[in-house]
């Protein structure tokens, strides 16, 4: 082998081994998509990918089907998501069926810039071991204000009123928060709603005040459904979340606005798939993510709450438009007079019976 041959194959060689230190490692993280996947882009993905080049980090937007995507990865051995945006109720069966890495929430995360530890600046938005918190958001609706003349929507009684706000809904396809809806509408004092929600002749009346509208209903799967729907002039008004509404309202100056009423205030965070490939890498994701400073720059591109205590003070300006977040927010006083507190063991228990009972009802 003659010498010039000898050193193009060594280079050839050396270009190889030097790419593939230097290969990117892609991780797959499942979010909601629309507004929401986009903050976290720009608050998270983006420096992050930028501090680390060989990461490249990938969207995929199927977090309504979560738990049954996870069942199926894990039965068939073959988990291929790094990182699940889950709500709480989600994460705790997740976690129960040992779909999801537990996490030691002081170790794996940073703390927050006074040292407190990350269980202590989360506290008790630690629903779950395997739960990481990353926002508190509600699911609220936005009205159209061109369709309801002089007299605004004020309570979530005007969503089952179709004879003084005519016209089509938008609820999500699921038996969650409008069960509860359904039975504050129906006359059920709030603390009595999950008690009477856990008995047969509740959920029965629950159905029944929906069967009121249910003519009228279009059913969203995404939170991205709504805001559409709305700015078509397809509904009236709509259910979804507080962000979507914030980010049609403000930044797509569409003629909607925002019925607090018996918002449902809920969590949502992240939770590490067991089996997954890439688990160091996501680990060190997260310690980043998760930090103070990361989860109050999320609330510059859409209004959810950060849930770490120590970044509420931080919470500033919209990046583009320059208005305060904080009234925008659902945990504002005045927006926060009536609030649903979502049950989340309760729906962790009874999610699997309550939909099987609800897509019956949908095909009634």
């Amino acid at each position: 082998m003659n010498k010039i041959l000898k050193q193009t194959l060594l280079a050839t060689v050396i270009f190889g081994l030097v790419s593939a230190a230097h290969a990117d490692t892609e991780l797959i993280v499942v979010s909601w998509g629309g507004a929401y996947t986009a903050s976290q882009q720009k608050a998270y993905h983006e420096p992050y990918m930028a501090a680390n080049p060989g990461i490249k980090i990938i969207n995929d937007d199927s977090a309504n089907e979560a738990l049954s995507k996870l069942r199926a990865m894990q039965e068939s051995g073959n988990v291929t998501w790094d990182l699940v945006d889950a709500v709480a109720a989600t994460a705790i069966t997740a976690c129960d069926e040992g779909l999801a890495v537990e996490i030691n929430h002081d170790n794996d995360l940073a703390k927050a810039p006074d040292g407190t530890s990350a269980s202590q600046d989360f506290g008790d938005l630690i629903v779950s071991p395997c739960f990481i918190p990353q926002i508190v958001y509600s699911t609220t609706f936005g009205y159209r204000t061109d369709k309801v003349g002089n007299n605004p929507p004020t309570s979530i009684n005007d969503v089952f009123d179709l004879k003084k706000y005519p016209g089509k809904r938008a609820l999500e396809k699921r038996p969650i928060n409008n069960l509860e809806w359904a039975l504050i509408a129906d006359g059920v004092p709030i603390g009595k709603v999950y008690e009477v929600l856990g008995t047969e002749a509740g959920v029965k009346r629950a159905l029944a005040k929906l069967d009121t509208i249910k003519d009228q209903v279009i059913w969203w799967e995404k939170g991205a459904q709504t805001p559409q729907l709305l700015a078509d002039g397809e509904v009236v008004m709509g259910s979804t979340y507080n962000g979507r509404l914030f980010s049609a309202i403000v930044e797509e100056k569409q003629p909607i606005a925002m019925l607090w009423d018996w918002q449902a205030f809920d969590l949502d965070g992240w939770i590490v798939p067991k089996g997954g490939k890439n688990e160091a890498e996501v680990m060190k994701y997260l310690k980043f993510a998760t930090d103070t400073q990361r989860l109050a720059d999320q609330a510059k591109y859409i209004s959810y709450g950060p849930a770490r205590a120590s970044s509420a003070p931080l919470v500033g300006k919209h990046e583009a438009l320059g208005i305060e977040m904080a009234p925008h927010m659902p945990t504002d006083p005045n927006n926060a007079t009536n609030t649903l507190i979502y049950d989340y063991e309760f729906w962790a228990d009874n999610t699997d019976d309550l939909t099987e009972l609800f897509n019956v009802w949908l095909a009634q």
